[in-house]
């Protein structure tokens, strides 16, 4: 293969990233099981926990979830009853999501999620320079996304 021919699998970005996201998502499973919640439902949880009772287009902004995927995962939350989901007084369609308490007491069992992954994934939280490392990752890869949603130059 020429060395001017980019068109190889392996020099993809869009590949890595998406096999990095795969892998990711399978890392979680085994951690998110004994919450018994999917990956998808873990990160709606992350922003509730970070501020409840927030709109169901806030949710989805936040997300990057369209309302057909968000809420179908919302339904199942309620139905384990982690969350419910409130209409407006003025304007029926604007709807909240608010935790229950068992919601609210998940995230303490959840605390732990993000320590075990960071090990899994090579980064000692112990230690300083792989949690700023692990910081750096995180930094590029939001720069990146940002970059990618501003229009075509």
């Amino acid at each position: 293969m020429a060395a001017s021919d980019h068109l190889a699998l392996d020099d993809q970005l869009c590949f890595a990233l998406y096999a990095a996201q795969r892998a990711m998502t399978r890392a979680y499973a085994p951690l998110l099981e004994p919450l018994g919640v999917t990956y998808p439902q873990y990160l709606a949880l992350l922003v509730l926990w970070e501020a409840d009772g927030v709109l169901v287009r806030e949710l989805g902004d936040r997300l990057a979830l369209d309302s057909g995927t968000l809420t179908p995962l919302l339904k199942r939350l309620e139905e384990r009853g982690l969350v419910t989901r409130q209409r407006g007084t003025d304007d029926e369609r604007v709807v909240r999501i608010h935790l229950t308490p068992a919601g609210k007491a998940l995230r303490q069992e959840a605390r732990k999620v993000p320590i075990a992954l960071a090990c899994r994934a090579g980064f000692d939280p112990a230690d300083k320079r792989a949690r700023a490392a692990l910081a750096a990752l995180r930094g590029e890869l939001r720069a990146l996304a940002e970059r990618l949603e501003e229009p075509a130059a």
